[in-house]
């Protein structure tokens, strides 16, 4: 097993999960103040409202089947519950395919706007310009393995044989990097983008995915009154 093999897929993974845990802890401990999407929505609305509306909901279902294909072994799957290789393949393509597209249109809305729209683009800070072209390309990437290479001659390839149990193993803390062996080189190239990702979580905008307003739900009213006396609470 060669240096960088161990350092790809047990060194590097193990450090970005590390970085980010700490990182968060750092992070809430210190800058709660900005612990916040930091919302640009004041300069600009109509493309960050379909951006994000395209973007959060797709990525939602995207997380969801990465979970089924990633955590839950193909053993349960096919003899647990009797789905076999090629309709979980085609219920993958097909609804992988719809996720991933709504997601990669809504970051590539986000992105262009981002960067195109010159009042967003100045107060955007290096973080949030980074943490967009990283996210568009994990997801870019993956929605290329979805579509295009599973649907290709050569794209004849397993990931539930390969990533997933070596996703898994790094969990119980017997890292198998030969299973990365032979994986295909975009799918490489999507896993450590996307534990990259997850190395910089913490410095970025993306904190914000954790602040659920549960206190919300049980605050006091907020009193407006009006110039002429009548009062509303809502």
């Amino acid at each position: 097993m060669s240096y960088w093999n161990q350092f790809l897929w047990v060194i590097f993974p193990y450090l970005m999960i590390a970085v980010t845990v700490v990182g968060h802890i750092y992070r809430y401990s210190t800058d709660q103040m900005n612990w916040s999407s930091r919302s640009s929505e004041i300069f600009e609305s109509k493309s960050l409202r379909w951006g994000s509306l395209l973007f959060h909901y797709g990525i939602i279902f995207v997380f969801f089947g990465h979970v089924l294909g990633l955590l839950i072994p193909e053993s349960f799957i096919t003899n647990g519950i009797g789905l076999n290789n090629e309709v979980y393949h085609k219920i993958a393509i097909s609804f992988g395919g719809v996720a991933g597209t709504a997601t990669v249109i809504g970051i590539f809305i986000l992105l262009f706007r981002r960067y195109g729209n010159k009042k967003v683009s100045r107060t955007s800070s290096f973080g949030d310009k980074f943490i967009i072209v990283l996210l568009f390309l994990v997801i870019g990437i993956g929605i290329y393995n979805t579509i295009f290479y599973n649907l290709t001659a050569t794209g004849d390839f397993n990931y539930r044989l390969t990533i997933s149990p070596w996703f898994r193993s790094l969990f119980i803390f017997s890292p198998d990097p030969a299973l990365m062996a032979n994986v295909p080189i975009t799918y490489k190239i999507h896993v450590l983008l996307a534990f990259l990702t997850f190395g910089v979580w913490p410095f970025t905008r993306l904190v914000h995915v954790w602040s659920i307003p549960i206190a919300y739900i049980k605050r006091s009213h907020i009193i407006y009154r009006r110039r002429c006396g009548e009062v509303k609470s809502y």
